[in-house]
């Protein structure tokens, strides 16, 4: 992924509606969610929602296929991992990203 796309993405993300409607997509999992479910699981208005998964859509994060009459959502996984890889990709200059111990604070020695 380059910058101009991962800077999309999260773009796309760093609103809260559209997080939590990627998230319901993500925990659904590859079958997806169909327009209704996810209205009903990030409790929006149609046109609100619509507004957002155009959004989600640009940055090549969510696609939708039409099932006969319903619509169906699914997260774009790869287009994630490609995201969460570019975050990641120099991540602690090559070692590892374990966390420290914590080095106990001494004392403020007195003046």
């Amino acid at each position: 992924m380059k910058t101009p796309q991962a800077l999309s993405a999260l773009r796309a993300l760093g609103q809260p509606h559209r997080l939590a409607a990627f998230r319901a997509l993500v925990v659904a999992g590859p079958e997806g969610l169909s327009v209704g479910e996810l209205r009903d699981r990030v409790d929006l208005a149609p046109a609100t929602l619509t507004a957002h998964l155009n959004s989600l859509r640009s940055a090549g994060l969510v696609a939708d296929t039409r099932e006969g009459r319903v619509i169906r959502v699914r997260a774009e996984y790869d287009q994630m991992n490609a995201l969460l890889g570019f975050l990641t990709e120099n991540c602690c200059g090559g070692e590892s990203c374990a966390p420290r111990k914590k080095i106990p604070r001494t004392a403020s020695k007195a003046r």
